[in-house]
């Protein structure tokens, strides 16, 4: 493939609705998907809609059928599944490593969107606070509090350090991240333009590895 029909590619695959993204690199319909860290539900039902045979965990899923209210560690599936999904969820979980290990054992494939929270800086910060409704800080404090908000959760290295021990990269894009914010007043588009110009960092990013 050449160099200019990779970037358009990725660059598609990025402004996808996560849901259609994960459409996008599924083989064959349908798959047995396992959706880890659901949350509301909402990419689950997608891609049930869409004829994947679905099974969406969190402790705190939705009623349903295809949701199990149910933690990664105490899941015990009878059948493998042709891919994982987690959505934002990665980050969050305490034991990083012992997660992917069993995510690995579960699927030969994984899609992720995850949060790079460490990667904020002075620039994305500034541009951060300049589009934030509401009262705001000075730069210097927005990196604290940001800092002392995101405390625990893994950041981009320990993310990428785990997800390579276990799978190998087939897809990585960065994305914007901080336009999701309901106190944001900017669009993807926006950010996305200043993140290709190298003006603000990326605090997004899509990943897709094959076990």
């Amino acid at each position: 493939m050449r160099a200019f029909d990779s970037y358009r590619r990725s660059a598609i695959l990025t402004v996808l609705a996560f849901d259609d993204f994960v459409l996008s690199q599924l083989a064959r319909t349908p798959s047995r998907v396992l959706e880890v860290g659901c949350g509301d539900g909402q990419v689950a039902l997608a891609l049930a809609a869409s004829g994947h045979d679905v099974t969406a965990i969190d402790p705190v899923a939705p009623e349903g059928p295809i949701f199990e209210r149910v933690a990664l560690e105490e899941f015990a599936p009878s059948d493998p599944f042709d891919v994982v999904v987690a959505s934002r969820s990665l980050h969050h979980v305490p034991n990083l490593d012992g997660a992917l290990c069993k995510i690995a054992q579960l699927a030969p494939l994984l899609i992720a969107e995850e949060f790079a929270w460490d990667r904020l800086d002075e620039r994305t910060a500034a541009w951060y606070l300049a589009h934030l409704q509401g009262p705001s800080s000075s730069i210097e404090q927005c990196l604290r509090d940001w800092a002392d908000e995101h405390d625990g959760l893994h950041g981009y290295e320990a993310l990428r350090t785990g997800i390579d021990r276990h799978f190998r990269e087939r897809f990585f894009a960065w994305r914007p991240y901080l336009y999701r914010y309901p106190e944001v007043d900017a669009r993807r588009t926006s950010e996305q333009e200043l993140i290709e110009a190298g003006s603000i960092s990326a605090l997004g990013f899509r990943y897709v590895g094959a076990r």
